[in-house]
């Protein structure tokens, strides 16, 4: 799977990408990240990609153009285009899967300051997407979010296949059931002796019943 990210700290992307799960999967070529400097197709001398807003309002809205010539420049390697913007459709798992199914490709257009200006949503994308019900200062971070959250539906990504299958948040309304490791006893806490005993029946009956569900208020 290949991910752009339209952004103006494209190393705050690839800062990501280069440890941990994230960064074992592209040098592995299981995913493929490009970043597009969205600063580079502003049509100034000082790669201004910003203005104030008509009408009036506090803050500055990312200009139209230099977003259009960035998504022009991908060709044929655009695929889908999300924009990240808290007034997006709120990204769960079940909305992950399906615009992991939607393309092989995705790019994301992060938005700063007051967003972006409307004729972006209008023309250029083809879903926008909120993290959650509040405001964050770059939409880099949800969209990294995203990406991530999306990975781990490549083959390959996690390693372990099965692990996306029992992971918290699966695609019912069940999260994961508590789990213990090592040591049994800790300060007096220890671990359900269900769970030691080594019958693979009952610890499955005590996981399901200990399942927790969403919280959706």
């Amino acid at each position: 799977m290949k991910f752009n990210f339209i952004t103006l700290f494209p190393e705050k992307i690839t800062s990501y990408f280069e440890t941990g799960i994230p960064g074992k999967a592209v040098k592995q070529g299981v995913v493929e990240i490009n970043t597009v400097h969205l600063r580079d197709f502003a049509d100034n001398k000082h790669q201004k990609v910003d203005d104030t807003i008509y009408g009036g309002g506090p803050g500055m809205l990312l200009q139209v153009g230099p977003i259009y010539r960035a998504l022009e420049s991908l060709g044929e390697n655009k695929g889908k285009v999300i924009l990240l913007s808290p007034s997006g459709e709120l990204f769960n798992q079940t909305l992950a899967r399906e615009i992991y199914e939607s393309s092989e490709t995705l790019t994301f257009i992060s938005g700063y300051y007051e967003g972006v200006d409307h004729r972006v949503t209008e023309h250029l994308i083809d879903r926008e997407v909120a993290i959650g019900n509040y405001v964050i200062s770059s939409g880099d971070l949800a969209a990294l979010v995203v990406a991530d959250c999306l990975s781990r539906f490549v083959p390959g990504f996690l390693g372990k296949e099965e692990s996306l299958l029992e992971e918290s948040h699966n695609e019912t309304e069940e999260l994961e059931y508590p789990q213990y490791t090592k040591p049994y006893d800790f300060m007096g806490w220890t671990v359900p002796d269900v769970l030691i005993g080594g019958h693979h029946e009952e610890i499955r009956k005590w996981r399901q019943k200990n399942r927790k569900t969403r919280n959706h208020s």
